[in-house]
């Protein structure tokens, strides 16, 4: 095959598959609102379940509602018939997928989901089967065709049915007024959690590392501040404590543009009244994007009263992976 060949064969493939998921919106309705209200009304968790294929994308959708404020896990149906059933409740919510609807391993617990009274929701690429019509409500994931040029590979109908359990778990997560918070508790580990979870409070510097002036002293004493703390600023602060300004290494490019005699130019001349503050209770991320959006390294951190409490400097944030 020639490259042209190959990537003619990918387009076609994604033609198929964006047909695919299109076609889903259509399908949109009483029974997807049927679905997502015995979603939220149920008391134990979402048990999901498909054999092959669709198990695969089933792990996948179980694992996005839980992580999405929907409690999931996965049941393999072949296993459930040999005791895994009694991981379902009669507190619990069953999702059985099955683009027959047919599938036998499937078919074989839907007795006992039954005599349970489990809400069930089927998720099929066919109305009529058996599966669809068992369902307390069906979700139709059917497509024109599978992009396997021989229709037989699940393809374009597994992009279909995890595109779906993508529009249930969203609209589920929108309906549960799921916040960042929440999404951050179940994800501490890995870069995501430390930009969710981590506060300025948890990486600033404090204590002695603290670079302060006061508004009396000449810019060599803020200078030699700096270089002792090696943040490239200093705050400037009034007698009672509070910060009235900061001095920055971009501050002292100006001062010297400007042709200021700086062994004798008091620091409140040049300082930057004000300065950029955040708050110790706020996300590292925000910090970051505070940084971004003024062109700056760091930023101070005050209480209530503006007294400086910290530092968090560009660096802090990047050892702790949050950038």
């Amino acid at each position: 095959m020639n490259p042209d060949t190959l990537l003619a064969s990918a387009q076609r493939t994604l033609a198929i598959e964006r047909d695919a998921v299109a076609a889903l919106d259509t399908r949109l309705g009483e029974d997807f609102v049927r679905a997502c209200t015995a979603v939220l009304a149920c008391k134990g968790r979402v048990v999901v379940t498909g054999m092959g294929k669709s198990g695969h994308i089933g792990g996948k959708i179980a694992a996005t509602l839980a992580s999405t404020g929907t409690p999931a896990f996965f049941v393999h149906p072949g296993e459930a018939s040999h005791g895994d059933l009694g991981m379902i409740t009669r507190q619990d919510l069953v999702i059985a997928i099955s683009n027959s609807g047919e599938t036998a391993e499937v078919l074989t617990i839907l007795p006992l989901i039954k005599r349970l009274g489990v809400p069930l929701i089927a998720m099929t690429g066919r109305p009529g089967s058996t599966l669809a019509k068992a369902g307390d409500a069906h979700l139709d994931v059917s497509v024109a065709q599978e992009a396997c040029p021989l229709n037989l590979a699940p393809t374009a109908s597994t992009t279909a049915t995890l595109a779906m359990g993508d529009a249930l778990a969203v609209a589920l997560l929108e309906a549960r007024g799921f916040t960042s918070e929440d999404f951050a508790l179940s994800h501490p580990g890995g870069a995501l959690g430390r930009r969710l979870l981590l506060t300025v409070e948890n990486l600033m510097q404090k204590g002695e590392r603290l670079p302060t002036v006061a508004l009396e002293v000449p810019l060599t004493a803020a200078l030699l501040e700096m270089t002792r703390k090696g943040l490239g600023m200093t705050a400037v602060i009034d007698a009672a404590g509070k910060v009235r300004g900061v001095f920055t290494d971009g501050d002292l490019r100006r001062v010297l543009d400007s042709g200021v005699d700086v062994r004798s130019v008091p620091i409140a001349e040049v300082m930057t009244p004000g300065g950029k503050r955040i708050a110790a209770s706020a996300l590292a991320a925000e910090a970051v994007h505070k940084m971004e959006t003024s062109k700056i390294t760091a930023l101070m951190v005050v209480d209530a009263d503006e007294h400086l409490i910290g530092v968090i400097h560009l660096q802090d944030l990047l050892r702790a992976g949050v950038v």
